[in-house]
């Protein structure tokens, strides 16, 4: 049992169940928008969602993540390093506007995680602002950039379906940032400082409203899409009802990431039974 707890410690703690989420959101935005887009977008996007995400979790400082002393974190690091050419291989056959996308993602996430800004300072540490570039990025990578990597034109539809991710993504960090209470420092000014745990739990709850209405707004609704957001809009407000400020060790990193997955899931089932 020992040996299984580290290996899925390890596989939440290299970003390989967050890598699988963008990959199932990916996915989400292809069913419901119905386009087709390049099977390396998806590898590359895999592969590239572990580097970053490890970066920005262990690596802001340079020379903090290249001397690395503790040994998880270096198991961590080699593996890091070993998905940056796969995903480098995997980019060289997406096409220039998909390229463009990413160059403007790679900006934003490089002014979230390093001190370029004045001061030495990064958005990631202006906690007021820091989960709408998180949600700006990931609704970028999950429905902007299979759009671009399909080739074509970008809706209505496809401009709903991005609100509604960003949305999504919203509600998902809001028991990320409940339980990082703890250990962010003051002057942050997160959500549930400023307005405490209660009203930013009622926040997530009305952008749970929007992000399920604002479907009757796309132009083309299928049923499978409808039914699908439908039930992970009730989950969404069982998970702001059950979200509390002492979480277990696996509520926000496991369970929370796996609503992306269980989307995919079940707009797929409800798809294929239509």
């Amino acid at each position: 049992m020992k040996v299984l707890r580290r290996i899925f410690d390890f596989y939440l703690d290299a970003s390989i169940h967050v890598a699988f989420a963008v990959i199932s959101l990916i996915w989400v935005t292809r069913l419901t928008l119905n386009i087709s887009f390049e099977n390396h977008l998806g590898w590359f996007l895999f592969f590239s969602s572990i580097a970053c995400y490890n970066f920005i979790k262990y690596g802001v400082e340079a020379e903090k993540y290249i001397l690395v002393v503790n040994r998880y974190h270096r198991g961590i690091q080699l593996f890091s390093f070993f998905c940056v050419p796969f995903a480098l291989y995997h980019a060289y056959f997406l096409n220039f506007d998909t390229f463009l996308g990413i160059a403007v993602l790679l900006v934003l996430v490089a002014v979230y995680a390093l001190p370029i800004l004045p001061v030495s300072k990064n958005l990631r540490s202006w906690g007021g602002i820091k989960i709408f570039v998180v949600a700006l990025v990931w609704s970028g990578t999950t429905v902007v950039l299979p759009i671009l990597s399909s080739k074509t034109f970008f809706s209505w539809d496809a401009g709903v379906e991005t609100f509604q991710r960003f949305l999504f993504i919203l509600v998902l960090m809001v028991p990320f940032e409940i339980r990082d209470l703890a250990y962010d420092a003051p002057d942050l000014k997160t959500l549930p400082q400023r307005y405490g745990v209660t009203n930013t739990k009622i926040l997530g709850a009305l952008l749970t409203l929007v992000f399920f209405f604002t479907t009757f707004l796309k132009d083309e609704i299928s049923i499978g899409e409808l039914t699908s957001k439908g039930l992970i809009f009730l989950f969404l407000g069982v998970v702001m009802y059950m979200t509390k400020r002492n979480q277990s060790k696996y509520y926000a990193s496991f369970f929370i990431e796996s609503i992306s997955i269980l989307w995919w899931a079940l707009l797929g089932a409800f798809l294929q039974t239509n």
